[in-house]
């Protein structure tokens, strides 16, 4: 079943701001909590996450029927790819080195403001291309 498009856009801005701020304080726990968020979009996919809960209960009510969907693969391998972003970052500021966390976050970060700002998913187009690569070698 698709998903509204609006809801995982709402998502990385919700994630832009959590990991803006743990690149500013270096937050440990901030950046566990985003990684659970994450966990929990790819486990059961992004309408799953505490950022996709939030966008049914308060926001789409407010903004009215959706008109564009998705396919829920793609954002739900971008939840994954920003997971695997996360653990490393977490790695980084819990065992070192703390350049590795900055350097993951950052990466993190870089990928949820490009969905936010101007709704380019680069989770969403890796999935897209691992798929047109996994058909070829078929």
């Amino acid at each position: 079943m698709d998903i509204d498009a609006r809801g995982p856009r709402f998502g990385a801005a919700l994630t832009t701001v959590v990991l803006a701020v743990v690149l500013i304080t270096g937050s440990f726990w901030l950046l566990a909590w985003q990684t659970l968020a994450f966990a929990l979009g790819a486990a059961g996919g992004v309408g799953r996450s505490p950022y996709g809960w939030l966008f049914r209960k308060a926001v789409r009510a407010r903004i009215g029927p959706p008109t564009e969907f998705e396919t829920p693969e793609p954002p739900r391998f971008a939840q994954a790819v920003g997971l695997v972003f996360a653990g490393v970052g977490l790695v980084g500021f819990g065992l070192g080195p703390e350049w590795l966390g900055l350097a993951a976050t950052g990466a993190a970060l870089a990928a949820a403001f490009l969905n936010a700002a101007f709704g380019y998913c680069l989770g969403c187009e890796m999935y897209l291309l691992v798929r047109r690569v996994a058909v070829r070698a078929q």
